[in-house]
């Protein structure tokens, strides 16, 4: 009976002592709480989601290097190689001031036009409290090519600028579903004729579907309002993969633009889908670290 109740003894303490040690625990955790709302990070894996920009960043005194490669139709067939003839490049630095503001240059071989621009991450994703990221863009592009047509003449450089102004908003629903809304307005200062609109207005469309750990399907498409659009021209559609290779980010697609700018993929399309007026191209970046 003496062994009984000392054992019962025994267990009630150690019962109590249990006890006093959750309610220490609980007493740390508030005054300590773990923090639950975190950033969402790699809505899409690079600053590009094909050809569009995405709502990510270089991180802050982080350099990518952006090479961009568009060929040729497909539907040129043999002779022209199926478009590999006819590849066009564009060459481009992009650098993280801070994790919020990046900054970028860049060389394009078509219409031997330079561009510049600014994009800045208003808003970021928690996994609690904002349920999307919303990043402000803007560029400028100075076309170069000499102009031989006879509606318009480009008398300075103004006359060959243009400038493209965005809205992305995006959110990461899942680790396998990303999805981003583009507002866009490019505006030309000359046009080439009097049918064509200084001010282009366009909502741009993405996905990105995750099919392996490091392989993704992205779709981007940008819908121009009727009103703006130019005449032949035609709404951009691309698509094709995202592939993850160490320090690389390569990047495989189709598309029905040859321009790798937002003045020209957005507001000066030819290509038709539907006329086989395909391009296949590619993206590759490496990026390099100063951080000290």
């Amino acid at each position: 009976m003496k062994k009984l109740l000392l054992i019962i003894s025994l267990f009630a303490c150690s019962l109590q002592m249990v006890q006093a040690q959750d309610d220490l625990l609980s007493s740390l955790d508030k005054e300590n709480p773990i923090p639950t709302d975190e950033p969402v990070t790699a809505t899409f894996k690079g600053t590009r989601i094909i050809t569009g920009h995405s709502v990510e960043n270089m991180r802050k005194r982080h350099l990518d290097f952006l090479i961009s490669h568009r060929f040729g139709k497909v539907s040129d067939g043999a002779y022209n190689f199926y478009g590999l003839d006819q590849a066009t490049i564009r060459l481009g630095l992009e650098y993280g001031l801070t994790d919020r503001l990046m900054i970028g240059l860049g060389r394009s071989s078509f219409e031997k036009t330079f561009d510049s621009f600014l994009k800045y991450k208003l808003l970021r994703q928690t996994t609690e409290s904002t349920p999307i990221s919303i990043s402000l863009f803007g560029s400028a592009a100075l076309r170069t090519l000499k102009y031989t047509g006879t509606d318009c003449d480009y008398l300075n450089n103004t006359d060959r600028l243009a400038y493209t102004g965005q809205m992305l908003i995006a959110r990461k629903f899942n680790e396998s579903f990303s999805f981003q809304i583009t507002p866009t307005i490019v505006h030309r200062n000359l046009v080439e004729t009097k049918d064509d609109k200084n001010n282009v207005f366009a909502c741009g469309f993405a996905g990105r579907i995750k099919l392996s750990r490091r392989v993704s399907f992205n779709i981007e498409y940008f819908y121009v309002i009727p009103s703006t659009k130019s005449p032949n021209t035609h709404n951009n559609l691309s698509m094709g993969f995202d592939i993850e290779t160490g320090g690389h980010v390569f990047q495989l697609h189709f598309t029905n633009s040859q321009s790798m700018l937002e003045k020209g993929f957005i507001a000066d399309t030819r290509g038709d889908w539907g006329n086989k007026d395909i391009y296949y191209g590619f993206n590759i970046s490496r990026t390099f670290s100063f951080k000290k």
